[in-house]
């Protein structure tokens, strides 16, 4: 009964602390049956349970059943989150979501154990080491997925267009994430490979736009965004904003009227108006898709590809007392024509598919770049 008496407390006051939850006199009863259920468990159930882990998962079952992206961190997951957001971390190089109980790769990030292996946006994890992934909360998936760097680690996937499971076998290492990759394609086209957002990508990619604008024989950009899973916001904003002189680049809507945000370009576009192409594919979610769709609704970028993954909300990083946090979902993203991304997207001006077999040489071609420089060059 102590337990129960603690964990009573602990919900009452959670649920207090915010009255939005409701007033009803049937929330204190539904407090009082989950103290109920958490005590039987704890006397009957066939194992002995750890009490800090239910409560724990009961968090995270209460934030994932709102919306695939807001979720409980522990101390430990928090660190390495921000760590992450560093541009350096260990692991595997994928960003996953929850789907129907189920992990979803939305994109493996570019020369990363999980990019080299062939895992690809759209997966589904079914397994991990041979645990079953569903019943489990994202934050349990992603724990499965950490490791010593070094040590390897078997998924099992699911992959639309394919009858059996496959099955990959990945080796754990550090992560450096040098977010933009630069190359000067047929003498004439400044290309930029974006992998991710982090908190220097803004540099690197003003420094490569500057780097090719010395060249005077560049043309035209190529702007890669594929299997780039996002990011900051406001390394978005800014990237956004090196190739637009003005006008709304994205806005936010939350549930507060008070709190709904709208960023505009500055006047300066770093390229001087030089033709744009944006490449997207299934694996371009969240920043990546801002950044697609603003240059997209000003008519600065044609794009080209595959229409994009759709993670259209913002989730707000809040600390918690114990040095953990909660990821909540606390407003939408909002492109300039008024257009959610939210499960929508953003569709390409040309639709392309990413890769293609060339039975001459018996490989695969990159059919949405070399679409891209072929139309660049007439």
């Amino acid at each position: 009964m102590k337990n129960f008496i603690i964990i009573f407390l602990f919900l009452n006051s959670l649920f207090l602390t915010n009255v939005s939850f409701s007033s009803d006199k049937t929330i204190y009863k539904k407090i009082d049956l989950f103290g109920e259920v958490l005590e039987k468990i704890n006397e009957q159930y066939v194992d002995e349970i750890n009490q800090s882990d239910s409560m724990d998962s009961a968090i995270n079952g209460l934030l994932q059943s709102l919306d695939p992206y807001s979720a409980y961190m522990s101390p430990e997951i928090f660190d390495e989150m921000k760590t992450e957001t560093s541009g350096k971390f260990g692991g595997l190089g994928i960003e996953v979501g929850m789907e129907s109980g189920v992990v979803k790769v939305i994109s493996p990030i570019d020369d990363t154990p999980a990019s080299k292996a062939g895992i690809k946006a759209g997966d589904y994890i079914v397994k991990i080491e041979g645990t079953q992934v569903q019943g489990k909360s994202l934050s349990e998936a992603v724990d499965l997925m950490r490791g010593p760097v070094g040590s390897s680690i078997e998924l099992t996937i699911r992959r639309r267009g394919e009858k059996k499971a496959l099955t990959f076998k990945i080796i754990r290492e550090i992560i450096q994430v040098q977010s933009v990759k630069a190359d000067l394609l047929e003498k004439n086209i400044g290309y930029l490979r974006l992998t991710s957002f982090n908190e220097n990508s803004d540099e690197q990619i003003e420094n490569k736009i500057k780097d090719f604008e010395k060249n005077e024989n560049v043309k035209a950009y190529i702007l890669d965004l594929r299997n780039n899973p996002g990011g900051l916001l406001s390394q978005a904003i800014r990237i956004s904003d090196f190739f637009l002189n003005n006008g709304e680049i994205v806005s936010t809507k939350s549930r507060k009227k008070s709190e709904n945000r709208k960023w505009f370009a500055r006047k300066g576009d770093l390229t001087n108006g030089k033709t744009l192409l944006v490449l997207i594919n299934y694996g371009s979610a969240s920043a990546a898709e801002i950044v697609a769709g603003a240059l997209k609704d000003h008519k600065r970028a044609i794009i080209l590809g595959e229409n994009s993954f759709g993670k259209g909300s913002v989730q707000s990083i809040i600390p918690l007392r114990n040095k953990g946090a909660i990821r909540l979902t606390v407003a939408k993203y909002y492109l300039p024509s008024g257009k959610s991304i939210s499960e929508v997207g953003v569709s390409p001006d040309i639709e392309i598919n990413e890769m293609g077999d060339d039975f001459r040489i018996k490989t695969k071609t990159d059919n949405q770049l070399n679409y891209a420089i072929k139309l660049l060059n007439g």
